[in-house]
């Protein structure tokens, strides 16, 4: 049976990010209320799947498919609810002490998962530097965090519903993790067992997967994704035909602007 993660949350910035340099993740426990779990899985129920966006509806007997799996990109251009979402606070200046003042975010996506969901092979989301493992474990060498992703969960996760599986401490393992590869420096995958308005910040090097839900449950989860400015945003469709919401972006705080791309000028610009 595979070992449950211990999650630690911390009060304060700086142990915040220890955690983040240190395991790759911070925790932030009941993040959201319960009112506001299901608003957010509403809100994803309503919403719909734009194919010229990259989204997808897929269900079983469609295109292959069998298991329901519903993505919703650019969620924040959709409505001011999950607008509201790219600068939680707590989370926003995390993000900003590990990526600098003018990071942006770089995609919103809301993932609907039916029963039937495969597994995933072990992965990192983007390896930007690959280098000796040993160089990696020289306390006077910090690799820079270059992407994070936020997990907002908004199912109350148990081993059947598919958790989220990490290897903690792994993005200092320098690589990717080769074919069939399950451990790494003594640790095996761990699964991510939290609660509806638990949230998680990781980094795009730490080893983790999606496992089967092989429960009668769909799972709800928002993610935020979030960059140091020099990292390029991804806003399909591309070559100029994505649009802001300009309603949505009259509303916008300055902060809120900067995290959409309204950056002062700096290199290459």
């Amino acid at each position: 049976m595979t070992q449950a993660m211990e999650l630690k949350s911390f009060d304060t910035l700086e142990e915040r990010v220890a955690s983040l340099e240190r395991d790759g993740f911070a925790y932030f426990p009941g993040y959201l209320t319960g009112d506001e779990v299901q608003v957010l899985r509403q809100a994803m129920d309503d919403t719909a799947a734009m194919a010229e966006h990259f989204d997808r509806d897929t269900r079983a007997g469609e295109n292959g498919a069998v298991f329901r799996e519903k993505v919703i990109n650019n969620a924040f251009n959709r409505n001011a609810l999950f607008f509201s979402y790219l600068d939680r606070p707590g989370i926003i200046e995390l993000e900003e002490a590990v990526h600098g003042d003018d990071c942006h975010v770089i995609g919103m996506t809301g993932w609907v998962t039916g029963p039937g969901r495969p597994t995933q092979t072990l992965h990192v989301d983007w390896m930007p530097v690959e280098v000796p493992e040993y160089v990696l474990q020289d306390p006077n060498v910090r690799m820079p965090v270059f992407i994070t992703t936020c997990h907002f969960y908004l199912n109350d996760i148990y081993p059947e519903l598919g958790p989220t599986q990490f290897i903690p401490g792994s993005h200092r393992s320098g690589r990717r993790p080769t074919q069939g590869e399950t451990t790494w420096n003594g640790r095996g995958m761990q699964d991510c067992i939290v609660k509806a308005g638990d949230a998680v910040v990781f980094r795009c090097e730490v080893w983790h997967r999606g496992t089967p839900n092989t429960s009668d449950e769909t799972r709800y989860l928002l993610q935020v994704h979030y960059a140091q400015r020099m990292i390029t945003q991804k806003f399909p469709p591309y070559l100029n035909r994505f649009q802001f919401d300009q309603e949505l972006l009259d509303q916008a705080s300055p902060r809120q602007r900067r995290l959409l791309g309204d950056h002062v000028k700096s290199n290459y610009d």
